[in-house]
């Protein structure tokens, strides 16, 4: 699981997925991104149901970025879950 994919192969797959053309799916991609972004950039924070939640935190001196992984992320990775839904 090393490999990386980049914004373009994720576009490619969404296009699949959703059965469009691939440059809406790079505009939705884009449209995520930037609106994550902006979101951030105000202290907000962000949760996916399914994938994890993003959370923000001001200090005095540098902001506080943490990530915390839904529970079908941590029973993919092996990490500490009692997720029991599809893998």
């Amino acid at each position: 699981m090393s490999e990386r994919i980049k914004k373009e192969d994720v576009a490619r797959r969404l296009a699949t997925r959703m059965d469009t053309d691939e440059a809406t799916a790079t505009a939705w991609v884009d449209g995520v991104i930037e609106t994550l972004y902006e979101a951030f950039k105000a202290g907000e924070s962000v949760t996916l149901p399914g994938f994890g939640g993003f959370f923000v935190r001001p200090e005095p001196k540098s902001w506080v970025f943490k990530f915390n992984p839904g529970q079908r992320l941590r029973a993919l990775f092996g990490w500490s879950s009692t997720y029991t839904g599809k893998s």
